[in-house]
C-alpha cells in the first residue's frame, strides 16, 4: 500500500512538532511543508529531509493529505482549498473563527469526499486515554485550565485559546444539549479576556464549572467528575487519573487494581475503593497523527470529528459573547 503524502501548512512552533512526528507515524510520508516564512519552511525541511514549497497552493498539489497548523483567522482559508481539490485535512483546534466557517468545512468534506480531525490534543492525553473503558455519568464536572503569559495564541480570547480543550472533553464526557452558559472574564494584559469562567447546565442536570487562564504563576491543567457515588481526578500535565467509588462489594483479590480507603458502616456496608486507572504512555500529538492517518488508510470516522470541533467552537463562542456583552465601568 502507497503510503499517504501529508503536509503541513505553517510550521512555527507547533507546526514544526507536526512535521518531526510524521516520521515516526506508519503509513504516512511527510512530502512536504510551507510557512510563509521561506527561511522557518527551509529549516524544518532540512530537520525532517523533505521539500519545502513556496506557497501552499503548490503543496496541496503534491499531497494526499493536509495539516492545517497556521493561525485561526487563516484556518478556513487554507482547510477550504485543500477540501474543494480533495485532500483530507487535519486542522489544528478552534477549527475555524466562526460557526458559519465550520459549517461550510463541513459541507466542502461531505462534497468532496474528505476527512476532517480536528486538534482536540487532551482527548489523546494518557489521562484521558485511562478514562476509555471506564462508565461515566458526571452530575458537576470543575475544571481549571491556568498557563503562565505567553504572547502565542493572544490573537484570541484565552476561551478560545485554552478553555475550548475543556469544552470539549465535557461535551464527549456529558453528551446532552446544553440548557445554560452563564459566564464572565476579564482582560489583563491582552486586548482579549485573559481570565475567564463559564457554569454550563445540561439538559440532563449536570453542571459544569470551567476556569481557564493564561495569566497565572504556575500551570495547571486538572478536572475532577462528581457522580452517584464515585469521584475522578484528571491530571492533564501529570497524565495521571485517580478514581474514587464507593463499592458494596470488593473485587476478588486477584482483579484488585486499588486499594481500600475506608469502610463505611450504616444498613448495608460500603467501601471507599480508590485505583489509579491506566492507560499506555505515548505522545498525544503523535498518537493524534497516527489517528488521522489511520482513518484515511481505512476510511473510519476519526476520534475528533469535524462536528466535534463545531459543537466545542459553538459552546466556546457563546462563552465568549456573554463575557463580550458585559458592561464595563
Amino acid at each position: 500500500m502507497e503510503p499517504v503524502r501529508v503536509g503541513v501548512v505553517g510550521v512555527g512552533h507547533l507546526g514544526r512538532l507536526h512535521a518531526l512526528l510524521y516520521k515516526n507515524v506508519p503509513r504516512a510520508q511527510l512530502a512536504g511543508v510551507f510557512d510563509i516564512s521561506p527561511e522557518t519552511a527551509a529549516a524544518v525541511a532540512r530537520e525532517t529531509g523533505c521539500r519545502a514549497f513556496e506557497t501552499y497552493r503548490d503543496l496541496l498539489a503534491h499531497v494526499d493529505a493536509v495539516n492545517v497548523v497556521v493561525p485561526t483567522t487563516q484556518h478556513f482559508s487554507v482547510a477550504a482549498e485543500a477540501l474543494r481539490l480533495g485532500k483530507h485535512v487535519f486542522i489544528e483546534k478552534p477549527i475555524t473563527s466562526s460557526l458559519q466557517e465550520a459549517d461550510e468545512l463541513i459541507r466542502l468534506a461531505r462534497e468532496n469526499r474528505c476527512l476532517i480531525q480536528v486538534g482536540h490534543i487532551e482527548r489523546f492525553n494518557q489521562a484521558m486515554r485511562a478514562l476509555s473503558t471506564v462508565p461515566l455519568n458526571p452530575r458537576f464536572i470543575e475544571s481549571h485550565r491556568l498557563a503562565t503569559f505567553n504572547p502565542r495564541g493572544t490573537d484570541v480570547a484565552v476561551v478560545l485559546d485554552l478553555m475550548i480543550h475543556d469544552i470539549d472533553i465535557i461535551l464527549t464526557l456529558v453528551n446532552s444539549p446544553v440548557a445554560r452558559i452563564d459566564a464572565n472574564g476579564v482582560a489583563v494584559i491582552s486586548g482579549e479576556p485573559d481570565i475567564a469562567n463559564a457554569r454550563i447546565t445540561f439538559e440532563n442536570g449536570c453542571v459544569a464549572n470551567v476556569t481557564a487562564s493564561r495569566i497565572s504563576q504556575k500551570k495547571m491543567r486538572k478536572m475532577r467528575l462528581f457522580e452517584k457515588d464515585s469521584y475522578v481526578s484528571i491530571d492533564f500535565l501529570q497524565g495521571l487519573t485517580e478514581r474514587f467509588r464507593l463499592v458494596a462489594q470488593l473485587p476478588d483479590e486477584e482483579q484488585q487494581t486499588g486499594v481500600i480507603m475506608g469502610k463505611l458502616e450504616g444498613k448495608r456496608t460500603r467501601y471507599v475503593y480508590y485505583e489509579r486507572l491506566q492507560a499506555p504512555e505515548g505522545n498525544a500529538l503523535q498518537i493524534e497523527l497516527e489517528e488521522f492517518v489511520d482513518a484515511i488508510v481505512t476510511g473510519r470516522k476519526p476520534h475528533v470529528t469535524a462536528e466535534d470541533g463545531r459543537n466545542a467552537l459553538a459552546v466556546a463562542t457563546q462563552i465568549a459573547d456573554i463575557i463580550k456583552r458585559q458592561p464595563i465601568d
